[in-house]
């Protein structure tokens, strides 16, 4: 079965390296943002300025989980591959693929809580946000024979 997931690129920027010449990996959670926000821009089709501002809804990081593979350097323009592992009552979990010429980079699993910005509370994801990150769903994998 062909796996749903929402794709976009970004760029490896020369202030995103360390002296090594590899991103630094601090860098890497603000290039996983940055992925988030498109995925809410272009495949939500809710900017996240918008949520936060307009709707004061919020999804902070509650959990994460990183593997760094292989290294990404200046001058990389990795595709990140976004999935959803997890769609809970107010918890979402999207995994981060960076991949750069076909060799994976980044592996990540991060789980946000939506919350109501201004009591800082969770609440519901709303039903039509839902909806999105269903359509993302990974597949369940096949139980061992």
């Amino acid at each position: 079965m062909t796996q749903k997931s929402f794709l976009t690129q970004q760029k490896v920027r020369f202030g995103d390296v360390d002296p090594a010449g590899i991103v630094y990996y601090p860098k890497v959670f603000d290039l996983i943002h940055e992925a988030f926000e498109d995925l809410w821009d272009v495949h939500v089709g809710k900017r996240y300025y918008h949520l936060i501002g307009e709707e004061r809804l919020g999804f902070p990081l509650v959990n994460s989980q990183v593997d760094f593979v292989s290294p990404m350097r200046f001058g990389d323009r990795p595709v990140v591959r976004i999935t959803c592992f997890h769609v809970g009552r107010s918890s979402l979990g999207l995994r981060y693929v960076f991949e750069v010429d076909d060799r994976v980079c980044v592996d990540a699993r991060m789980t946000v809580c939506c919350i109501q910005l201004d009591e800082l509370r969770a609440v519901p994801i709303p039903d039509a946000y839902r909806a999105r990150f269903e359509a993302l769903k990974e597949e369940p994998l096949d139980p061992p024979s």
